[in-house]
């Protein structure tokens, strides 16, 4: 499984990138050491969508706080950055995908990140990912 993180980047284009606790749905908490991960600069912090992709380096769960009924898994995440998107993808270009049932990758995308904003790394489909994966060479 492929994923993508949404958050606050500082400097997308660093050659490493840290991220620590992390909110993680749609699978996102299975994200492990090796995982390929598309990296979106939140729009929320002024980014701009698609920036990147890269490698997992280092994934660790963390525990859950006992005094918490509910809570969201979170992660603290490094990358090393493999590759600079060419084309922009973001709430803009995803906005017109909003059948949630249309079975198109574009729709999962706009599902998955931006119908509830918060920044978060999220599973995605081989389908996504290859959709992704268009907006590099």
């Amino acid at each position: 499984m492929d994923f993508v993180i949404k958050a606050e980047m500082s400097y997308p284009f660093a050659e490493t990138l840290a991220f620590t606790a992390q909110k993680t749905m749609y699978d996102g908490k299975q994200i492990a050491a090796g995982d390929m991960v598309f990296l979106f600069a939140s729009e929320n912090e002024g980014g701009r969508g698609l920036v990147g992709r890269g490698v997992v380096t280092a994934a660790v769960l963390l525990p859950r706080k006992p005094e918490l009924v509910r809570q969201t898994p979170r992660v603290d995440l490094t990358i090393r950055r493999t590759a600079s998107a060419v084309r922009s993808l973001g709430r803009t270009e995803l906005r017109q995908f909003t059948t949630w049932n249309d079975g198109q990758p574009g729709t999962e995308l706009n599902f998955k990140l931006y119908r509830q904003a918060t920044n978060k790394i999220v599973g995605i489909s081989d389908e996504a990912a290859r959709y992704l994966a268009s907006f590099f060479d």
